[in-house]
């Protein structure tokens, strides 16, 4: 007898199995010393298409929407067939007595397991193996305390809710949007509000008007600035009034101020710095992390929490000693720890915030330039969040000459804190670029107030109002993680659209559709819609691409998944906003000017009503998921053996039928017919004779 252990990638099974003293290897899992260990490698399992529920769903029509399931319906993926095969012959194996769900600890682990569990028709008993690191210690920690796959059961059915829902926007809108316009158009529940973002930010861009502004500056052992000058004759007028004459110091406010440590990361905190830092996409980062996670080098890296809890605050402090003593970049430093600023149980749910492991001390040698830089950056987070804070004293003087006031800012540093190990951080990657911070110098000892500049030596300075900046992938995770945060309520769980493990995935999902760019030089990078996103944007609806709405959802998510809300009137909800769409989307007048085709039309596609248009090698539905096309060597339309013309196609489209005269026959003999269009169920043509004569 054994139980069964199932874990979500192979690498985590093989690192599981050799705890457990697992050492026989077979085809798609290990076994030995009373435990099975197999695994998933990701979704084996997903919702199924539409045509699962009818056939007439193969093809797409407006009468059809929408598409609400009454019972839903799963496919096993064909891709990964194989491993649900060897899966559901272990999870009905008699020699197992109990089943341990392994996957990752979070909402989208629990969904790749129970659907499996439900697919395969396994009724075993369920416990749940939570943990937040794969070293040893960890693991046998998790399996002492294994929990009832019950306690779960709301995490579940959160994450079967954000699938549905994901569901049914995704496929009752795109083909909506597709229907109305004749050409593919995809729209998510998170993606489309994503892209709002990023297309609102764009036309702020294009509309904005700069302004010119001129300022005076006096340089004479400080760099004083006047108000802004909307003119340069003003600008010039009050040069040359300072020109030459003296100037004082009438007054020095002095603010003590204090800068906390920044907290530990969550995921979404580590993709922005990353992305700010090294030009690392979302993805990218996501991809590192889950890599050094599976080698034991740092601690879950799917999380939304920037805090540890009270239990660990001894094990985060020696953790930081370790680390600041063994790292180049902080050797030597004598840092004050103090773990219990980064401990808040009230703000921990899943996971903990992303911490290196101990293994990251002495195993971390084999790693790539980008886990490498990744893994630096979580340890020197880590100690920086444990550290004290930065401590200065700033200065605002005012400066009076020919009676106008100037303004000079300068700051003392009184204590380093935190700053001092990501200083030396910072210099160990060159300490430029998005690296550098604004230089402020300090307060020269002889200046106080009543002090006199002689001699001063003013120059113009022109500037320019900027418009808002290009949403660069640190910027929209903050854009998307705060969306909607000023509507919601202060104690809400969870904030913004999308999650901490989804975010990255929206972004390519973005870029693969065609709907927006990265472009710029460099580590930089700017998201930029495409014109296909900008046209998309301007068909969908408010609540399409409503920011808050979608942030609204993902609050009720959070509630489900607590036990506070129905997973059933949240799903109610969404058909009830699928339903009314569909009864009042129209097609926007300038339809044409939005989605341009370089194709000739020729007439309206039999199949689904969108235009057909000639290609090089037939005439086809310009919508991509009609099947309809007429392709140029088909026999029965090749009067005298040449491809057919576009007025016969177009004649074809408009009446039905069209009679052809020298077809040729098998035999080679002209002869002439009546021709005519039927369309299959699934919008596959075929052209047929009525008659011949």
């Amino acid at each position: 007898m054994a139980e069964l252990v199932i874990t979500e990638k192979p690498s985590v099974a093989r690192s599981i199995a050799n705890v457990l003293g697992a050492r026989e290897k077979h085809e798609g899992y290990i076994s030995g010393n009373g435990y099975v260990v197999s695994w998933c490698i990701g979704h084996l399992v997903g919702s199924a298409e539409p045509d699962a529920y009818d056939e007439k769903y193969k093809t797409w029509r407006y009468e059809d929407l929408p598409i609400l399931p009454d019972v839903w319906k799963y496919a096993v993926l064909s891709k990964t067939m194989k491993q649900f095969s060897i899966l559901k012959k272990l999870m009905n194996d008699q020699r197992i007595t109990t089943v341990i769900c392994a996957t990752d600890a979070g909402r989208e682990g629990e969904l790749i397991f129970r659907l499996v569990y439900q697919e395969t028709g396994c009724s075993l008993p369920v416990k749940r193996l939570w943990i937040s690191s794969l070293e040893k210690e960890a693991i046998t920690e998790g399996f002492r305390s294994l929990k009832d796959g019950a306690e779960y059961d709301n995490l579940y059915k959160a994450a079967l809710c954000r699938d549905h829902a994901d569901w049914l926007v995704g496929i009752n809108a795109t083909r909506l949007y597709t229907l109305l316009y004749g050409r593919t158009l995809k729209v998510g529940r998170v993606m489309s509000p994503t892209l709002a973002m990023i297309v609102n930010r764009e036309e702020s861009i294009q509309s904005f008007v700069p302004e010119k502004f001129y300022t005076v500056c006096l340089t004479n052992g400080l760099m004083a600035k006047s108000e802004r000058l909307q003119n340069r004759l003003q600008a010039d007028t009050l040069a040359r009034m300072c020109e030459g004459t003296d100037a004082v110091i009438t007054n020095i406010e002095t603010q003590r101020k204090t800068e906390n440590p920044p907290h530990l990361y969550d995921l979404t905190t580590l993709q922005r710095d990353a992305n700010r830092y090294f030009g690392y996409t979302a993805q990218q980062t996501l991809d590192y992390t889950q890599s050094l996670y599976e080698k034991q080098l740092v601690t879950y890296p799917r999380t939304d929490s920037q805090y540890v809890t009270h239990d660990m605050e001894n094990r985060l402090a020696g953790l930081a000693s370790t680390m600041v003593s063994i790292l180049p970049f902080t050797s030597g430093m004598k840092l004050k720890i103090k773990a219990s600023q980064a401990v808040n149980d009230k703000k921990v749910s899943d996971h903990h915030a992303i911490l290196p492991t101990r293994n990251a001390a002495t195993n971390a040698i084999k790693l790539s330039e980008s886990e490498r830089a990744i893994l630096n950056m979580i340890i020197i987070r880590m100690i920086c969040a444990v550290s004290e804070p930065y401590i200065y004293e700033d200065h605002v003087i005012t400066v009076r000459c020919a009676d106008h006031e100037f303004k000079a800012r300068t700051r003392n540093t009184i204590q380093m804190g935190w700053k001092a190990p990501w200083a030396t951080f910072k210099g160990s990657y060159g300490g430029i670029g998005t690296f550098e911070e604004e230089k402020v110098l300090p307060l020269p000892d002889e200046l106080q107030p009543g002090s006199i500049l002689r001699q001063i030596v003013p120059n113009v300075q022109e500037g320019t109002t900027t418009p808002p900046k290009h949403f660069t992938e640190d910027s929209i995770l903050a854009a998307m993680e705060n969306a909607g945060s000023a509507e919601m309520p202060e104690n809400a769980e969870r904030k913004g659209i999308g999650t901490p493990a989804t975010r990255a995935a929206i972004l390519e999902k973005l870029v693969v559709d065609g709907l927006i760019e990265r472009k710029g030089k460099g580590k930089t990078k700017y998201l930029i819609p495409t014109e296909k996103g900008i046209s998309l944007i301007a068909v969908l609806p408010e609540q399409l691409q409503s920011p808050l709405l979608t942030a609204e959802w993902e609050q009720k998510l959070k509630m489900i998944e607590q036990g506070d809300a129905s997973a059933e009137s949240f799903i109610a909800e969404i058909s009830g906003i699928i339903s009314n769409l569909i009864q009042t989307a129209q097609r926007v007048p300038n339809a044409e000017e939005l989605f341009p085709v370089n194709e000739t039309r020729i007439g309206k596609c039999p199949n689904c009503g969108a235009s057909v248009v000639e290609k090089q090698k037939g005439f086809f539905c310009e919508n991509r998921v009609c099947k309809f096309g007429l392709w140029k060597d088909n026999r029965l339309l090749m009067p005298g053996g040449k491809p057919p013309t576009r007025d016969l196609i177009q004649k074809l489209l408009t009446d039905g039928y069209v009679e052809v005269k020298n077809l040729i026959s098998k035999k080679g003999k002209p002869y002439k017919a009546v021709v005519m269009i039927d369309c299959s169920d699934d919008g596959n043509a075929r052209v047929r004779p009525v008659f011949e004569k």
